[in-house]
């Protein structure tokens, strides 16, 4: 599927899945994006859908990487001090939907299974969706695009 260029606004965190990095690195940047409200001060957002962006890959998933968590937004005309704007291009993408409780780890488990697929993904920005269809954590269905050539 095609996935049309969109811009997103929020905090973000460079990190790495070695050594379980990243497993400390990204709850604690829901943490934060939850304990301080950024998603309220994220200025012209489209929608309150949250959206976890992995992009600036080093060169694939063993490598470093930049997680950020924001929402949708019109423009990247005026960001936040202590945020940052991602245009993610038009660009295809392979989209997987997870379903069950998201404090089971089911997001994680699946980015595991796809680490281990041999899906041919071009590492530029994937991205996880959160819309009202995860409103209730313990019974959730949470979208993953992943990039593709």
């Amino acid at each position: 599927m095609i996935i049309e260029k969109f811009n997103v606004i929020g905090i973000s965190v460079r990190t790495t899945n070695e050594n379980g990095k990243s497993g400390e690195d990204i709850p604690a940047l829901w943490n934060q994006f939850m304990s301080e409200g950024i998603q309220h001060k994220i200025p012209g957002k489209v929608s309150e859908t949250l959206f976890c962006l992995y992009t600036d890959y080093e060169k694939d998933h063993t490598k470093p990487y930049t997680t950020i968590l924001g929402c949708e937004v019109e423009s990247l005309d005026f960001i936040p001090e202590n945020m940052v704007g991602k245009s993610i291009e038009t660009a295809g993408y392979e989209q997987f939907t997870v379903k069950g409780n998201l404090n089971e780890g089911i997001v994680f488990n699946k980015w595991l299974e796809m680490w281990n697929s041999g899906l041919n993904r071009s590492f530029t920005t994937d991205f996880e969706v959160y819309d009202e269809k995860t409103q209730d954590p313990e019974n959730a269905a949470a979208d993953l695009f992943i990039a593709i050539p």
